[in-house]
């Protein structure tokens, strides 16, 4: 059991004006692994005045010792990297074998990455005869999602300190304890008093309070469009900066000029984008686009890629390539999106509403894989937020970028060719933040965002510093 009684605030751990805590559940026993306390709106109000009172302070300290801050953090997850993977493995679900690379390990990447952004950032310039600075926008509201936990934290934490900002974290109150590891963490490297600070609770009332405080310069909120939505009219109360980075239902191309080798590794590819973290992924390539004539083809390859390579079992045994879900919610949330796939005339080639026989306990869902879906279905449309992947046939590659565009969301997406120039002039079409060409690598220096309803604003890399920043022109 993990228990964290107290909110740190102002330098230190405080005990929070309420005595309500919240559960930690762990996503494959079904057992309370820990607790947090129940923040409230005047906690909020106690942690903004300590990053307000500490704004000025830490706003005019160099950004080279800014950076040793964020370099000790880097040290520090580093440190506890596998209490961290274990923690997050038991909150979330995803193999433990995964959450020391990705759970653990990115955050570590991440946060170094803006060491050396720091020193290389163009933090003024002279145009004509005026000096263009960027300052520190101000005291900052950090909202998280539970998915990827610490990795979205510290998205906004490492670029938000490095410009100079003092910030306000709320962790999703799903799988909070990691933050809690990270608040230690930064205890230990001696942040000064204000700079940091964690308040724990739900949405509707500390996440509210935050998005609505008056002396919050800037929210940076991470969850779903909905929970975006409201936070983008709280903030527009006092005009204040708010980014958003929300859902997905991202497209994988894979274009007609594909054969043999080729067109199998893009099938197979095409699970895990679609997979990871059990589909509790914003950027999961949940839609594959296919050529109607290679249709049968590529269901042959995907069908036999999910029962032989992303199988599910205990996460902390590394039993499978697939987790449980994150709760009892989502799990029969997306166990209703795959009937209802069905029950719309989708071909179900795999998986399930079924609960798996074999795990009786956990958050568990079968990985399921339809056929045969038109892009008026609720699968098509729709954010599931768990595996099930949903094959589309296209006709040409116009039909195929027009299918990729049709949603209100623009978060990720693929293309696959047999020729890269030809997969990259079809990316520049789909409308969207970021694509892989024939599996590129996730890049954490390169902006990451969306179009549409998937958000505004970008993190990570120096676009992610700038979002932190105001430019200030003084005409010499």
């Amino acid at each position: 059991m993990q228990t964290f009684a107290e909110l740190y605030i102002d330098g230190g751990w405080v005990e929070p004006v309420g005595s309500g805590t919240i559960d930690v559940v762990n996503a494959s026993t079904e057992e309370v692994m820990g607790s947090i306390p129940e923040g409230s709106a005047e906690d909020v109000n106690r942690a903004v005045a300590a990053a307000k009172a500490a704004f000025d302070g830490w706003s005019i300290t160099s950004p080279k010792e800014r950076a040793g801050y964020v370099q000790a953090i880097a040290e520090g997850l580093a440190a506890r990297q596998q209490e961290i993977a274990e923690t997050i493995t038991g909150e979330v679900g995803m193999p433990i074998f995964l959450s020391q690379l990705i759970q653990a390990g990115l955050p570590q990447a991440i946060a170094g990455s803006y060491v050396g952004i720091a020193d290389s950032f163009e933090w003024e310039e002279q145009i004509g005869n005026s000096l263009v600075v960027k300052e520190p926008i101000g005291v900052v509201g950090a909202i998280t999602p539970w998915n990827y936990p610490l990795h979205q934290i510290v998205a906004k934490v490492a670029p938000a300190l490095v410009a100079g900002c003092t910030i306000v974290l709320k962790p999703s109150e799903v799988a909070p304890l990691n933050a809690f590891i990270l608040a230690e963490i930064i205890d230990s490297a001696g942040l000064p008093a204000g700079v940091f600070n964690l308040v724990s609770g739900t949405g509707p009332v500390v996440g509210e309070a935050i998005a609505s405080h008056p002396d919050v310069d800037m929210v940076s909120f991470t969850g779903s469009t909905r929970a975006g939505q409201r936070v983008g009219e709280l903030g527009a109360q006092t005009i204040k900066r708010v980014a958003l980075e929300l859902g997905g239902k991202s497209a994988n191309i894979l274009l007609p000029g594909l054969e043999g080798a080729e067109l199998e590794k893009a099938a197979r590819a095409a699970v895990g984008s679609a997979f990871l973290n059990s589909g509790q992924t914003c950027t999961a390539f949940t839609r594959l686009l296919v050529p109607r004539a290679k249709e049968q083809e590529i269901l042959d390859i995907v069908k036999d890629e999910v029962e032989t390579t992303y199988t599910i079992g205990d996460p902390a045994a590394g039993a499978g390539r697939l987790g449980p879900l994150i709760s009892d919610v989502q799990r029969d949330r997306v166990r209703d999106f795959i009937r209802t796939g069905e029950s719309e005339g989708a071909t179900l080639v795999t998986g399930g509403a079924d609960a798996p026989d074999d795990l009786p306990t956990g958050y568990y869902v079968k990985p399921t894989v339809f056929a045969g879906v038109t892009q008026d279905m609720t699968i098509a449309q729709e954010e599931i937020f768990g595996p099930v992947l949903s094959v589309l046939a296209y006709d040409d590659v116009d039909e195929a970028v027009a299918i990729a565009n049709d949603t209100r969301y623009g978060l990720s997406g693929g293309v696959w060719g047999a020729d890269a120039e030809e997969a990259k002039d079809v990316a520049r079409r789909v409308r969207t933040g970021q694509l892989e060409i024939n599996g590129g690598a996730f890049n954490p220096l390169a902006p990451f965002g969306g179009f549409k309803q998937s958000g505004n604003g970008r993190e990570l890399g120096p676009y992610g510093l700038e979002e932190f920043l105001q430019t200030k022109s003084m005409q010499l």
